[in-house]
């Protein structure tokens, strides 16, 4: 006699319960989903004790017709599709006819519902999986479901329930998730007699977010609305000044449903690249339409991801979407937290500050940056850059070689006119125009009116090859200096207020955009070293370069195995930060060697944002009236002025009404 034989009924219910009721939460997200479906305008959830005594939804939606109430309860009975041809055009957030009977079978349930406003209703009431009670009652149009006890019959998976405020979060942050995918719907919600959010259901998308997190971060977040043959995107993002320490903040909806999805957060968070510091992420709610046929919904019991036929095309559109939103922006944090004011009512007078070049009591770092040559030190930095890209070094050009020469044993070729071509013995031909120091596009990288170029097309065609860092984001304001506080900060002022700039941070944004530009174009940067210089590594990270040489030469670096654990650097970019050359070809080695596989894209940014830290300007560095004023100008040339590659803000500002409430000078 075989052993197979089918399982009962109500055990193939129970283990079909541990795929969709994890726990309160996955059941208030399948009633939830079920009130939506229902073409509902208001939706109440109560629970008690985090949803472990007591889950109730009510809504005024179509409701179960009499005949169909015991059949909502059977498993994989289903209104929502009827052939194989739906499950590829799903347009419902439920459609298995699973929860309802996973729920029943380890809870006690109740479902009162009517479909119309006469009054009469109908009444189940299962326990455990067994019907109770099916008869006719008094009901409002509409469904109320009511689950008590939950897992009262598997002490099991009871056992392992969190603690209520803990439950009582993730059954936040279902009804959270859902209001702000339908914003057109009111809801509800409480637990143990206290209301934890009320919607207003006008369809008004940021008053949903003012509910949940706040009126503050309502107010900070942009308008997403773009479009494509085969998306849209709408919903709001956070500018960069408003972030959360964790990911739980982005809300990503896929035609109204609330997905994890990586292939909408990775763009996402990319789009925000060098806006936001370390382990900080956005305020985002986003919803993706597309057409049911270009996404996968059955791939999930729970249905929290989905998988996507275009998924190239859509990281792409996300993250253009995202820039194009916040290039409206410009993300000068305010330094202070007053109100506005409501009228003008006091007047002052602009004084003119004049403050010596450079205070007494802050000395300068270098001789280097004496105040009586340094003007023109740095305008003969023209050669160096593009106009609208920033200096490869802070100082003069006509003093930066001695400065390098006396930090870095690392000696560059008698002839660096000559770009090296990857040969130990030969040089290419040497290219019209060419010199050490200089890229033939001509321009000031420190001229009064900089214009940031778009590189040509044609120059694209190296491995590194991708768009823009950022796109243009709104003017930079214009500040003129008023000094330097502790040799950190540079204080300017306009005629909107009073601005302090981390001069490190914005040298390095700087010099970022440069570098980032540079590393597109590595075939005309490479200059062999006079003297080679060797790196040694463990033997484990020499197998693993010995098979990426080649993206050091896609970053204009040329390196080979000299035997044992040594490599030697026969040749870098011209422009490397001086003096730092070995160590940021070591930090691209220790990149690369952490890498599965090498991007070329991310080792262009990575690369880039090592040499525009080493090369800038640090903390407590005097300088003087006229380095600082070209600073500024220079930061004001940049795409994206406002937060330096690491995300950190490089301006704070201080309203002029900020300041006088500061001093009482105003009461309102």
């Amino acid at each position: 006699m075989g052993i197979i034989r089918p399982l009962d009924e109500h055990l193939a219910n129970q283990i079909a319960a541990g795929e969709v009721v994890e726990r309160p939460a996955s059941v208030l997200k399948e009633l939830i989903e079920n009130a939506v479906d229902a073409g509902s305008t208001r939706v109440d959830v109560s629970a008690e004790e985090g949803g472990l005594n007591l889950l109730r939804v009510a809504d005024d939606g179509s409701g179960i017709q009499p005949d169909d109430m015991l059949l909502a309860f059977q498993r994989h009975a289903t209104s929502k599709i009827s052939s194989g041809k739906d499950l590829f055009q799903i347009a419902t957030l439920g459609f298995r006819g699973e929860a309802l009977p996973s729920i029943a079978a380890v809870a006690k349930v109740k479902c009162v519902s009517a479909t119309d406003d006469s009054g009469l209703g109908r009444l189940l009431e299962i326990e455990g999986g067994n019907m109770l009670a099916n008869r006719d009652t008094n009901a409002p149009k509409g469904t109320e479901m009511v689950v008590k006890d939950l897992f009262y019959n598997t002490p099991a998976r009871l056992k392992y329930m969190k603690t209520i405020q803990t439950e009582l979060g993730h059954l936040s942050d279902v009804v959270y998730r859902q209001a702000l995918a339908r914003p057109d719907i009111a809801f509800t919600f409480s637990h143990n007699g206290n209301l934890l959010l009320r919607t207003p259901g006008n369809g008004d998308l940021r008053q949903v977010v003012a509910a949940i997190y706040g009126t503050a971060s309502a107010k900070a977040m942009i308008a997403v609305n773009e479009e494509s043959p085969d998306y849209t995107l709408i919903g709001l993002t956070a500018m960069p000044t408003e972030t959360r320490a964790n990911r739980n903040a982005v809300t990503v909806l896929v035609n109204g449903r609330y997905v994890r999805s990586q292939a909408v957060a990775q763009p996402l968070l990319q789009a925000y690249h060098t806006l936001l510091p370390l382990h900080r992420y956005p305020l985002t709610v986003l919803d993706l339409k597309m057409h049911p046929t270009l996404v996968d919904v059955n791939v999930h019991p729970a249905k929290l991801e989905v998988r996507f036929s275009k998924e190239n095309e859509l990281r792409a559109f996300v993250e253009s979407a995202i820039k194009k939103a916040l290039s409206t922006e410009a993300y000068i944090p305010s330094g202070a937290a007053v109100r506005a004011p409501k009228t003008n009512t006091w007047v002052q007078d602009q004084i003119r500050f004049q403050v010596p070049a450079v205070e007494p009591s802050l000395k300068p770092v270098s001789s280097e940056l004496a105040a009586a040559s340094e003007l023109e030190a740095m305008e003969s930095l023209i050669a160096e850059t593009k106009a609208g890209y920033a200096s490869p070094s802070f100082f003069p050009s006509n003093q930066s070689d001695n400065y390098a020469a006396l930090n870095d044993p690392i000696e560059r070729t008698a002839n660096p006119s000559k770009p090296y071509n990857g040969s130990k013995d030969s040089y290419s031909s040497n290219k019209p125009g060419t010199s050490y120091g200089s890229d033939n596009s001509g321009g000031s990288p420190w001229a009064e009116k900089p214009v940031v170029e778009k590189v040509p097309e044609q120059i694209w065609k190296s491995a590194f090859a991708v768009p823009d860092v950022q796109p243009r984001v709104p003017e930079f304001p214009e500040l003129s200096w008023i000094g330097q506080l502790h040799g950190t900060y540079i204080v300017a002022q306009n005629v909107n207020g009073l601005y302090l700039i981390d001069q490190h941070a914005a040298h390095e944004r700087i010099h970022y955009e440069f570098y980032y530009d540079k590393f597109g174009r590595p075939e005309e940067a490479s200059q062999e070293l006079l003297l080679p210089v060797t790196l040694e590594f463990a033997p484990d990270e020499c197998a693993v370069l010995r098979g990426r040489l080649a993206a050091f030469e896609s970053a204009g670096v040329y390196m080979e195995d000299f035997g044992g654990n040594t490599f030697i650097i026969r040749a870098v970019p011209h422009w490397f930060p001086g003096g730092d050359e070995a160590a940021v070809v070591r930090e691209m080695a220790e990149w690369i060697i952490q890498e599965r596989s090498v991007d070329l894209h991310a080792l262009r940014e990575k690369a880039a944002i090592m040499c525009s830290c080493k090369a800038s300007i640090k903390a407590n560095q005097a300088l003087t009236r006229e380095s600082g004023e070209k600073l500024l100008q220079r930061l004001a040339a940049c795409r994206q002025p406002y937060t330096c590659p690491h995300g950190r803000p490089i301006v704070v500002s201080f309203s002029t009404y900020e300041l006088e409430k500061m001093f009482k000078r105003v009461t309102s």
